[in-house]
């Protein structure tokens, strides 16, 4: 390796740029953003304002921030749902004035002042969400009416009843409890008051109810699209109508706090509450667009807003120099959220792929005729097909004891051929995602990778069981993907354990292209333990971890490792347990699947082969990083796997055979094989067609179940 690629190495291989990418995808990155500001906001007035942290105030600051937490809440769900309320200034003072009218003027219970107060905003919540969710008015337009007119029907009512409130002799220990006390009572009365237990009893059930519940992703649905909803057979008006209640009801709710607390109504309640509660749901990073945000950055966003509007105004700032900072800060959330959805993708895609620096081994020729035992013969050109014109995608074939033939398609479905012909064929399961690498238990059941969703498994009967879906997250790593991306092969132990591959962490399955062009080694070995569940990583750090295979002797497994034409070895069990070491290297082809084979040897797929140029390509990095932000996708220099073969090697890594197809007419292009009884069927994830190769002095009567379950075939 020369000097300069030496620096190449360096650079591309060590300088973790590809962080910025990583980061920038993983969703906590959306709750951090909110979280660093309001971190910096409460450090900043902390800091600069004396007794900020003292308890006394911090009791009075939480009880404003009780209520006003809850109006953000429910404003968030109506956002969440693609809807705004500008009218919850409004309908807050109105809930006020119900419960202090009730209780100082009408001299009714705190219970009916209670409910005066909520009633007040279910009426107003069931006015705007009917005229927008069912009369489908603009909800700007609507609830700014509802706006004008609640704010002028509560300065008309103070003006004719703030004396009888102001006179009232009327009082109770429950209003008094609820305004000033603590929900520990006197043994800590500066402890959390009512307003912010009710405030985080209702958060936590919004949380719940927004990301556990129908009801919840139906709104974030209509939302993200009232179409779309719509279609999918979600009623949209009624969900609509429903977030313009549930506003309404904590609008009432927090009316009612704030009557407890101050025991009057007065002409500023909720006056420019609609601008601070609108500003903290969009600081918070919640998307004014509807169908994306969270409860917890509504919280985060309230906080950010209450701290710094209290800060000024203790620091001696006016109302109107709040307004404007509020003002700013709603036009700065706003723009960088519109331009941040619009251009998330392509900021994306121009720090995302970030390939290394690798340099292939030198390999021997496949060439016919060249004299190694890597030589492609042409031997499955003879191979007939089954299910020509009917199959998108084999990617693996398996057999079961009564010879049936399986194999998954693109469609997401797993295809049964009847033996013994294999003419008639029948859908077997519907999986829905693309069913890649399949093993049979000794109950006869078809465990299967699904790539991009999990690890399945589906019993004689045709049930459809989800096994795994993620590995246990790491509390090492801020930035470990513990969600299955490209699950590709498995294979199943002695013990009933799964062993299967993700071939890499940092892309989907249908972005395979991408990871051989970045060559970045984030493929790892998993294993499913079926007695408690648990999913766990073995090996990490593979350039695209792929075909798993039982080594005979049941305490071993073979592994591919595709971009690096290796095959590993890995001992889970018996005296070298742990023990991993590479039994095949620097290959001219890209292995795939493997299996194993009647004579006590094994088969593996070759999906494509290595050239010249792309093993030069992989020593450019910057020639790379450059091919994808400046071609067009279909201009890009991708790895050779239109043509491939099938080899056989032993337990040591000798390679025994290799067969191709050289005409290029069955099966150019191969990724896994499955020998039974005396044949070979040939699998192809471009292929239209299953191969079935006849193999000269195999044993009639030898079946992979048989091999691995100890029974006839």
């Amino acid at each position: 390796m020369t000097l300069r690629e030496r620096a190449l190495r360096l650079r591309y291989n060590y300088i973790p740029d590809h962080l910025i990418g990583e980061i920038l995808t993983k969703r906590w990155t959306d709750n951090a953003i909110p979280f660093v500001a309001l971190v910096v906001t409460i450090v900043a007035f902390g800091s600069t304002i004396p007794g900020f942290f003292l308890p006394s105030s911090l009791s009075d600051s939480t009880r404003q921030l009780g209520e006003f937490s809850i109006v953000v809440v429910g404003l968030t769900i109506v956002v969440l749902g693609g809807g705004i309320d500008l009218s919850v200034g409004s309908i807050f003072a109105l809930a006020n004035f119900a419960a202090v009218g009730c209780f100082f003027v009408w001299n009714q219970p705190v219970w009916v002042a209670f409910l005066a107060a909520m009633l007040t905003g279910l009426i107003f919540g069931c006015i705007n969400g009917y005229l927008v969710g069912y009369m489908r008015l603009r909800a700007f337009l609507t609830t700014l009416v509802t706006l004008i007119i609640g704010r002028a029907g509560f300065d008309i009512l103070v003006i004719d009843y703030n004396t009888q409130i102001q006179t009232s002799m009327a009082s109770s220990d429950l209003w008094d409890f609820v305004g000033d006390g603590s929900i520990f009572g006197d043994w800590a009365p500066n402890g959390p008051s009512i307003a912010v237990a009710a405030a985080a009893v209702i958060a936590i059930i919004a949380h719940i109810a927004m990301t556990r519940s129908r009801p919840g992703w139906h709104i974030l649905a209509v939302g993200g699209s009232r179409r779309s909803a719509y279609n999918s057979g979600i009623r949209v008006k009624r969900t609509v109508f429903l977030t313009y209640v549930i506003s309404g009801l904590c609008c009432g709710l927090a009316g009612f706090l704030i009557a407890c607390r101050l025991s009057g109504a007065g002409p500023g309640t909720g006056a420019g509450m609609e601008i601070a509660a609108l500003t903290a749901v969009v600081v918070g990073g919640n998307s004014l667009g509807g169908g994306r945000g969270s409860i917890a950055k509504a919280v985060m966003g309230a906080i950010i807003v209450l701290v710094m509007t209290n800060g000024l105004i203790r620091l001696g700032f006016g109302t109107g120099f709040n307004q404007m900072v509020l003002g700013l800060l709603l036009g700065a959330a706003v723009t960088l959220d519109i331009r941040w959805l619009k251009n998330r993708d392509k900021v994306l895609s121009e720090v995302y792929v970030t390939p290394i620096h690798h340099q292939m081994g030198e390999t021997q020729s496949a060439l016919p005729g060249s004299g190694t035992p890597y030589a492609l013969s042409d031997k499955l050109s003879k191979a007939e097909p089954i299910g020509l014109g009917e199959l998108e995608g084999p990617e693996d074939v398996i057999l079961d004891q009564q010879d049936n033939l399986y194999a998954g398609t693109r469609h997401g479905e797993i295809v049964r051929y009847l033996a013994p012909d294999y003419k008639r064929s029948e859908v077997f399961a519907h999986i829905g995602g693309f069913p890649l690498g399949l093993a049979i238990d000794r109950d006869g059941a078809i465990k299967t990778c699904v790539g991009a969703m999990g690890l399945y498994s589906i019993d004689k009967d045709r049930k459809v069981t989800q096994l795994s879906t993620e590995t246990n997250r790491s509390w090492t790593s801020i930035l470990d993907d513990a969600r299955l991306r490209d699950p590709n092969d498995c294979d199943i132990a002695p013990d009933g354990r799964i062993y299967f591959t993700d071939s890499t962490t940092r892309y989907d399955a249908h972005d395979w292209a991408l990871d051989s062009i970045e060559g970045r080694p984030t493929g790892r070995l998993l294993v499913y333990d079926p007695k408690d569940g648990s999913t766990k990583t073995l090996l990490s750090g593979l350039r695209y971890a792929n075909g798993v295979c039982m080594a005979h002797d049941g305490q071993s497994l073979f592994m591919a490792e595709s971009w690096a034409c290796r095959v590993h070895r890995y001992w889970f069990d018996g005296p070298d347990k742990g023990k991993f070491e590479c039994v095949i290297r620097d290959m001219p082809g890209y292995p795939d699947n493997i299996n194993r084979a009647s004579d006590g040897t094994y088969w593996m797929a070759w999906l494509g082969m290595r050239t010249p140029s792309y093993d030069l390509a992989l020593r450019k990095p910057g020639m790379r990083k450059r091919m994808t932000r400046r071609l067009p996708q279909d201009e890009w220099l991708f790895p050779n796997i239109n043509t491939g073969g099938v080899v056989k090697f032993d337990e040591s890594g000798r390679i025994v055979e290799a067969l191709g197809d050289l005409g290029g007419e069955r099966h150019p292009m191969v990724t896994s094989m499955r020998e039974h009884k005396g044949y070979l069927y040939i699998g192809g994830i471009l292929n239209n067609r299953i191969g079935r190769y006849r193999i000269e002095g195999a044993d009639p009567n030898w079946t992979s179940w048989s091999s691995y379950w100890g029974g006839k075939g």
